[in-house]
């Protein structure tokens, strides 16, 4: 057995270690809101329930490992003590994905990512509208772990309401696990499905993603494409330009030779196909043709 002590290690290193080992973990999606009233949505899988009465809710925005620098959202749990714990399955574990990019103070990740926000009923941030599951909290305290890049900051958190859809609902208004079909964080870029197994998502680009708000109105609005197909999408760095979505055409015409002639929904069946198998780029220049 390989033994190490916390200090002999960086800090990347142990990061790594500790995620990978312990897991899987449940996903906040965590939505806030800062003292000039712009929303912020971001997955935290620092997270869990540990009480019931008061119903407790805990997740940690940790110091970022790479500068030591905080998160939109620590910030804005301080400013305006409320928050709503969005539960996450497989549905929409694409753009929760998405939301994770470091976008700039102020852009709205619900837009970024094609999620609807839905107005709370008791406190101010926004629930994510195609979450199962939705907590509305107010925040009891913020408990700062330490000082330096990858100390934790425990946001205590209490639920005054929650919100869940009947689609999960047995009768007896228990929960039904396998409708509900929650995903957790492993290691990496490794996630977990309930009654799945294992399966990975490429994490986000270091640099921005477009977005699902940059995509044309026909692939947002597609009656084909999922919230996870959009969230794909959305993880590109730039739309492909006219030259390059040409070429495509002229390379797969012998495949699909009414290509020119196909109707959006004919060709987002295609292209859903290819995202099936992780082609995004071939996907993006489908639907752009």
């Amino acid at each position: 057995m390989t033994s190490f002590e916390p200090k002999e290690l960086s800090v990347q290193k142990l990061h790594g270690l500790l995620l990978s080992a312990v897991a899987p973990r449940p996903i906040a999606f965590a939505s806030t809101i800062d003292a000039e009233g712009n929303p912020n949505l971001s997955p935290f899988s620092f997270f869990n329930v540990f009480s019931a009465n008061p119903p407790i809710l805990v997740f940690s925005p940790a110091r970022r490992v790479t500068n030591n620098t905080t998160k939109h959202t620590l910030e804005n749990v301080k400013q305006i003590k409320e928050c709503v714990i969005n539960v996450v399955n497989y549905d929409l574990v694409q753009q929760a994905s998405l939301s994770s990019t470091e976008y700039p103070e102020g852009v709205n990740e619900f837009e970024k990512a094609g999620l609807t926000m839905v107005k709370s009923d008791l406190v101010k941030p926004f629930r994510v509208g195609e979450s199962p599951v939705q907590f509305e909290c107010k925040v009891n305290e913020v408990i700062a772990l330490g000082e330096n890049g990858g100390a934790g900051n425990l946001v205590v958190c209490e639920v005054v309401k929650l919100h869940i859809t009947e689609e999960v609902l047995n009768a007896d208004e228990t929960i039904n696990q396998e409708a509900l079909d929650l995903v957790a964080r492993a290691g990496g870029s490794y996630y977990t499905r309930a009654n799945k197994g294992f399966f990975e998502i490429p994490k986000p680009l270091r640099t921005l993603g477009i977005g699902v708000d940059a995509l044309p109105e026909s692939v947002r609005n597609s009656m084909i494409l999922t919230g996870n197909d959009l969230g794909m999408l959305g993880n590109v760095e730039s739309l492909p330009n006219k030259k390059i979505i040409e070429q495509f055409v002229n390379e797969v015409s012998e495949h699909y030779p009414n290509i020119r002639k196909m109707t959006h929904r004919e060709k987002h069946k295609i292209a859903k196909n290819y995202l099936s198998f992780g082609d995004v780029n071939s996907a993006l220049k489908l639907l752009l043709s």
